[in-house]
């Protein structure tokens, strides 16, 4: 069977494209613009229009709703948030604690809401479970299982060989960390049903209308120009189309295949039947997913990054990286040698410099944007969403400082990214020197990272 290549996504090619709402007719006002239409502006019209409902909300959306990471990614409903770890260096632990409970309850929050709003998207509440292979990835698993219990998680549960194998039995995995703050989801009817509901609670969505520049008061359009008095950015990986935004977060690909529904004979002998999503203990990690209809969906990087901040049109991926994901696959496990491969795609997501999300409201000029969640958006959307709602409550004087609005990630500055060539050739080398690093680790069973990927964390600025 021929893998089918791009077509946006795996997700979309199960639910079908959208029917296209119409673009902006024209010059017109809002109180709030919300640039972007994936989940983090669809997450902030939603609230925003539920805790103000006389508010006039415009969404703009280059393609469609979910036309991006939104709809593109692995299906991983979880706690993490990128930059954590900064965070309690800047602000202390106790602040980080906070960050870090903020985001195990939304995972909850968006269970809830979806349930709320009649949203089937396919949710599974099994939780994560992140496996290792070597010993170097095993001592990486300890270290990062203690970590997680310091900033609170005490739900957390660590696992050997055995306990591993009850849950997934993935070949080769010495041990696992596991979190219940975690589901899997289908993303496409996830921001299908956002928009859907955005819609009956009476915000304008414009599709098919791209913003080219954003000012204070103003996001312009070659259709129109929307004026309001808070304009917010919500556009993650595609930031750098926007003027004067080309190094502010850099478009990391990510890419992923979907095998064919598998027969219960393979599930039996794989397990997971409680529907973790599952990933690994790797520098150039995996992501995957047992799907609602018992397909597997793997993930990872393949070529990281585009010249000049480019991004794709259509999800299409590199014949090496679908070929390096299947080794994966097979990898984990050798029963699915075999296994027809249904679709591949990619789609990018928001880098800062620094490696941490953030949420601004700067309050001289109305400006706002969330993003930068380096592959863990799916909840920190929504927590960004919630925030902005509060941040801009107060900025309006309908309300104080709330407990989102003084975690620490609020306001956060990020410098921006080198100019090229040297942006590309720093991403490419870096993931070079990931993959390098777990090529040695694999090869030589060393119980220590080795000194490459240390180095490579330091100089990217995740660590």
């Amino acid at each position: 069977m021929d893998t089918i290549n791009g077509g946006i996504s795996f997700w979309y090619a199960q639910e079908g494209i959208p029917v296209p709402r119409e673009p902006l007719p024209g010059d017109t006002a809002a109180d709030v613009c919300i640039v972007g239409g994936g989940y983090t502006g669809l997450w902030t019209a939603y609230y925003l229009k539920k805790a103000v409902p006389f508010l006039n909300i415009v969404v703009l959306e280059a393609k469609f709703c979910g036309y991006g990471a939104s709809g593109r990614n692995g299906g991983w409903l979880y706690n993490g948030i990128a930059g954590r770890d900064r965070y309690a260096r800047l602000h202390g632990h106790d602040a980080a604690v906070r960050l870090q409970q903020a985001m195990n309850d939304t995972v909850t929050e968006v269970v809830k809401v979806t349930a709320d709003e009649d949203i089937d998207a396919d949710i599974h509440q099994g939780g994560v479970l992140e496996v290792a292979h070597t010993p170097a990835q095993l001592a990486r698993l300890k270290a990062f299982h203690a970590v997680e219990i310091a900033f609170g998680e005490t739900d957390r549960e660590l696992y050997g060989a055995r306990e591993t194998a009850d849950r997934i039995r993935v070949t080769g995995a010495v041990a696992s960390s596991w979190t219940p703050h975690g589901a899997r989801l289908h993303p496409a009817k996830l921001a299908k049903g956002l928009a859907d509901a955005v819609e009956r609670l009476g915000v304008r969505i414009h599709e098919s209308t791209p913003v080219t520049e954003i000012k204070p008061k103003h996001a312009i359009t070659p259709y129109g120009t929307v004026r309001a008095p808070y304009v917010l950015r919500c556009t993650e990986g595609f930031t750098a189309s926007l003027k004067s935004q080309r190094r502010t977060w850099l478009p990391m690909n990510s890419s992923m295949i979907v095998t064919e529904p598998l027969p219960a004979s393979v599930w039996d002998e794989i397990g997971w039947q409680n529907r973790e999503t599952l990933g690994d203990m790797a520098h150039a990690y995996m992501y995957a997913q047992r799907t609602a209809d018992d397909r597997i969906a793997i993930g990872g990087r393949g070529v990281p990054y585009r010249y000049g901040s480019k991004t794709d049109n259509d999800g299409r991926t590199h014949p090496s990286t679908i070929a390096a994901l299947r080794d994966i696959l097979t990898r984990f496990f050798p029963q699915l040698a075999g296994a027809p491969i249904s679709h591949a795609w990619s789609g990018v997501l928001g880098v800062p410099r620094d490696w941490c999300a953030t949420v601004t409201l700067d309050r001289s000029t109305g400006l706002g944007w969330a993003g930068g969640y380096v592959g863990s958006g799916v909840a920190t959307s929504n927590l960004a969403a919630r925030t902005l709602r509060d941040l801009i409550q107060q900025d309006s004087g309908q309300s104080g400082p709330t407990e989102l609005t003084t975690l620490p990630w609020v306001n956060h500055k990020v410098r921006t990214w080198e100019p090229e060539p040297l942006r590309w050739l720093g991403v490419h080398a870096l993931y070079a020197a990931y993959r390098r690093a777990d090529h040695h680790e694999a090869t030589t069973h060393t119980p220590t990272t080795p000194r490459l990927a240390t180095l490579a964390n330091r100089i990217s600025g995740r660590h």
